[in-house]
């Protein structure tokens, strides 16, 4: 399976440029999109009603501000969509994550923390990774490597 990435403008680039280094770190197959939930809604509703059929498994969507562009991705299609919000101008990425994470009911949208890209990538592979049995033994070397490198640093 893939993974979608769609950031509402290219200025969200610079953070979630981080799920596509992860995603590459792990050879798995992504398509990046910059889409906005208010400038090409028509667009992004035909793009994400597609992904399903495409083989594509979980939807990473990034944006600052308003950050509405989870919610409607969300709110077309019933793949597991991870929102990470986007520090912006205002609020210090606060807006953006109360926007993501005051979803209504029956609509859900896991998220990450305020530029978490990296760690909306690897939620993405923990999904897939449930049916995946290659995949799971990558994350538990990625995170073995993780423990080793804290294990062996030091302080002098």
């Amino acid at each position: 399976m893939k993974i979608a990435i769609v950031m509402g403008s290219t200025s969200d680039w610079n953070v979630m440029k981080g799920s596509v280094e992860i995603l590459e770190t792990f050879g798995i197959e992504h398509e990046v999109k910059v889409l906005s939930a208010h400038r090409t809604p028509h667009q992004l509703e035909e793009w994400v009603s597609q992904l399903r059929q495409r083989d594509f498994g979980v939807v990473i969507a990034g944006a600052g501000g308003a950050a509405h562009l989870a919610g409607v991705v969300a709110a077309f299609t019933t793949l597991p969509v991870i929102g990470v919000p986007i520090l912006g101008h205002a609020f210090n990425g606060l807006d953006s994550l109360l926007s993501m994470v005051q979803m209504p009911s029956g609509i859900p949208v896991a998220v990450v923390a305020v530029n978490g890209a990296k760690n909306s990538a690897l939620l993405a592979l923990e999904i897939l990774a449930v049916k995946d049995h290659d995949l799971q033994l990558k994350l538990e070397e990625f995170r073995k490597k993780q423990a080793d490198a804290v294990l062996s640093s030091s302080l002098e």
